[in-house]
């Protein structure tokens, strides 16, 4: 597994509050942090929840409880134009800028733009039309799991494996299914999704991440698989990473106290930058799996292991007994592995206690 890099997404999603230059201030602190991407949201808001549309407990929690989803999403857009102001300033700082749509102008949008890849949230992964348009495209993909079953995941795949040319029957149901058993299908998805695991809760409980699912859906897809981590601190993503893990998408706030819906679920610039760092020393520490000696360990051999020595005085032809040898450091003489076959055997000349034979 060595030269593995795991891609670091920092989601700055809505932590905005609306505000272009707040939004600019967070591509600044993704980049400062070290992350790969930055990642915001594309959307209108009455295209995407209707007006009489309620909040998620956690959204009534952290915003006006009185307040219509329909209300705050208008709160939390940012217009279309905003989105070449973050990629001059996300390309200005060396960083990839990434976003979300939820409707399908907002898809259009983003398409438009030729941006490297697009992410999917765990909302849309039922909604077909919106993955077959992305795959119709032939974008490249990142799509959230959250919610899920590995039946609605595999459905998922059927319907983007159709998309990016699996099958030559019209969109339906049958079509997705022929196009996920249809080999060629197959391999030209997999050079175009990742999959995320993720638990659609803001926090997300520590007993409900299930990175045990990461590794399931790896071994029934056959494709990239990371982690989007709505968990408080960062520990569970320093996990994903260690199970191979490779995307980690974490949300990132200048202040987690400020009211929005994800800002509890974030973490601001300084533990982001402690994440990234501990992220890079836990690639190193993964290593190739080849069980060996490492090269600042070799020098301690001889000091750690022990010789076979004489464990009293012994008389030059004396056959040896079990009791007139032991190990001791260091290592640098006759392994201990040898004791049976020392057993018996005639002492060559006279040495004192200690001696190496």
């Amino acid at each position: 597994m060595t030269g593995k890099r795991t891609l670091i997404i920092a989601e700055a999603g809505v932590n905005h509050s609306g505000s272009l230059e707040t939004a600019l201030a967070l591509v600044d602190a993704a980049a400062d942090a070290g992350a790969d991407i930055v990642k915001f949201q594309t959307f209108n808001a009455s295209s995407l929840a209707g007006r009489t549309a309620k909040k998620a407990d956690y959204q009534r929690r952290t915003t006006d409880a009185a307040e219509t989803q329909h209300a705050m999403l208008q709160r939390l857009e940012l217009p279309q134009s905003a989105h070449h102001a973050l990629i001059g300033r996300a390309k200005a700082r060396g960083i990839e800028f990434l976003s979300t749509p939820f409707d399908p102008k907002s898809l259009e949008f983003l398409l438009s733009l030729k941006l490297p890849r697009i992410k999917i949230g765990s909302g849309d992964l039922t909604n077909a039309p919106l993955l077959h348009s992305l795959a119709s495209a032939g974008a490249t993909l990142i799509l959230s799991t959250g919610m899920a079953t590995l039946g609605e995941v595999e459905e998922a795949l059927g319907v983007l494996a159709h998309g990016y040319g699996g099958g030559a029957d019209a969109p339906c149901i049958a079509a997705f299914r022929a196009a996920w058993r249809d080999p060629p299908a197959r391999q030209r998805l997999a050079k175009k999704v990742s999959l995320l695991h993720c638990t659609t809760e803001y926090p997300c409980p520590p007993q409900d991440v299930n990175l045990a699912a990461m590794q399931a859906m790896r071994a029934a897809f056959q494709l990239p698989v990371g982690y989007s981590d709505h968990t408080d601190g960062f520990e569970v993503s320093l996990a994903a990473v260690a199970l191979g893990a490779t995307i980690i998408e974490k949300h990132l706030t200048l202040d987690r106290n400020a009211e929005g819906p994800d800002h509890a679920a974030s973490l601001e610039p300084g533990d982001f930058t402690r994440m990234v760092s501990a992220i890079r020393n836990i690639e190193g520490a993964i290593g190739d799996g080849i069980k060996a000696p490492r090269t600042s360990e070799i020098k301690n051999i001889p000091i750690a292991r022990k010789s076979i020595v004489a464990a009293r005085p012994l008389e030059a032809g004396q056959v040896l007994g079990p009791d007139d040898i032991t190990s001791k450091r260091p290592g640098s003489g006759r392994p201990p592995i040898e004791y049976w076959s020392l057993i018996g055997t005639t002492v060559a000349r006279s040495c004192d206690a200690d001696d190496q034979l």
